[in-house]
């Protein structure tokens, strides 16, 4: 037979249950009241983040520095000054996700250098488009660099569809301070140049329009692709690395297209001959 517990044993543990319990539900509150509080470091550090801009790259405008465009070249050029204005709106977008990112000359060579290689790509589509039925442009190369605005305000769009931008015959200051800007890219990875082809040839057939384009198009492809290789392998092989595992193979993939457009032209036509000489691609620094 059990017996009953006395009635001040009882109230004891009833106080000291009460007792946990009140302090078990002030720790809860204390650590509800600072699990609410702000942090004011991380107020600090947001504060930093949001202050800090990482600016706007503005880039010369082209569309303003082209003669007369023939009709027949107007589509191309056309294509090619709203791809300026891609690469622009890539690279600006580049430089919002990679705040924060690399060393003091990380903009210059992971973003300014890449987007100088790609506008003179561009630029050089252009030209080529009008001198195949009018004088072809010179100079155009030097409106490829483009800089960083670090107050990150922008007229320019690079393309010729924004008012107020800025060109390298009204501004040629800044043209300077452009190309100084990307000069430490281009000294330490260079881009890939070759002769123009289109340029050279004859009077094209009708027959043979098409597969000839198709394969100047090509040339180009293959002078991005090169130009892309080179910068993704900075710094890789020995001394002899670009020569033997970009420019030979780029001669090799022109000389096999320069072929494809002179049987194209020789078809109908007298083929042309020494275009072979156009093959072999330099390194510019």
């Amino acid at each position: 037979m059990s017996r009953a517990l006395p009635k001040y044993n009882k109230r004891r543990v009833v106080f000291i249950g009460g007792a946990a319990a009140v302090a078990l539900s002030g720790a809860v509150i204390a650590g509800s009241a600072l699990a609410g509080t702000p942090d004011k470091s991380s107020d600090t550090s947001n504060a930093r983040t949001l202050a800090a801009s990482p600016g706007t790259i503005t880039c010369p405008d082209v569309a303003s520095q082209l003669p007369a465009i023939p009709a027949t070249a107007k589509a191309e050029v056309d294509r090619n000054l709203t791809l300026l204005q891609t690469q622009i709106q890539e690279a600006n977008k580049r430089l919002v996700d990679t705040v924060g990112q690399g060393g003091p000359n990380f903009v210059n060579n992971a973003i300014l250098g890449p987007l100088k290689d790609k506008r003179v790509a561009t630029i050089n589509r252009i030209a080529t488009a009008i001198g195949r039925t009018a004088a072809k442009p010179t100079g155009l190369d030097s409106l490829a660099p483009c800089a960083l605005n670090a107050s990150g305000t922008s007229t320019n769009t690079g393309s010729g569809t924004a008012t107020g931008a800025a060109s390298a015959s009204a501004t040629p200051s800044t043209a300077a301070t452009q190309q100084q800007s990307t000069g430490s890219t281009g000294s330490a990875v260079g881009t890939i140049t070759c002769p123009d082809v289109a340029s050279q040839l004859p009077a094209i057939p009708a027959s043979a329009q098409a597969e000839v384009t198709r394969n100047l198009t090509l040339l180009q492809t293959q002078i991005d692709e090169a130009n892309n290789r080179l910068q993704s392998t900075v710094g890789q092989g020995g001394p002899n690395f670009v020569q033997n595992a970009i420019l030979g193979p780029l001669a090799d993939k022109r000389k096999s297209t320069i072929d494809r457009i002179a049987i194209a032209i020789g078809r109908t036509s007298t083929k042309p001959t020494g275009l072979d000489s156009l093959a072999a691609c330099t390194l510019t620094k």
